[in-house]
């Protein structure tokens, strides 16, 4: 990947393509491009408090209440090698202060935070559905 750009059309699929429109909306969904070609997606937002769901954490607790940069919906083409890698730190290089969460089924990605030294926090709930996250965060 050589470079993070924010994207301005539709996905159809999970996630649902309203919540794609309004992330490309408010400037915070981007596309990591390969060789001129979209590798991936995600979305990306900076500041305080801005992940409601991050608010409560069960099992444990933040390793720091600064701002800090989230990251969700991380998708790759299947064909660039890489893609999960590259948006984690390139979101890290812009804030510094990382959190993030996946599905306690989510092994991939729970090694892949690992691996790039994120710590494990606790526990968190998505509020449209209550579904349990691990929560992970690095500063």
């Amino acid at each position: 990947m050589n470079t993070a750009t924010r994207i301005s059309g539709g996905i159809t699929n999970w996630p649902p393509e309203n919540l794609i429109h309004k992330d490309i909306a408010v400037g915070n969904s981007y596309v990591c491009i390969e060789d001129g070609k979209i590798a991936g997606t995600f979305f990306y937002n900076f500041g305080k408090d801005i992940e409601p769901t991050y608010k409560i954490i069960a099992n444990g607790k933040w390793i720091n209440d600064s701002p800090y940069g989230v990251v969700h919906r991380i998708a790759g083409n299947g064909i660039a090698k890489g893609v999960g890698v590259f948006c984690i730190n390139w979101a890290y290089d812009k804030s510094g202060h990382l959190r993030i969460d996946t599905h306690s089924d989510n092994v991939v990605m729970q090694n892949l935070l690992a691996k790039l030294n994120f710590i494990r926090c606790g526990i968190i709930y998505v509020e449209k559905d209550n579904s349990p996250r691990i929560a992970f965060e690095k500063i």
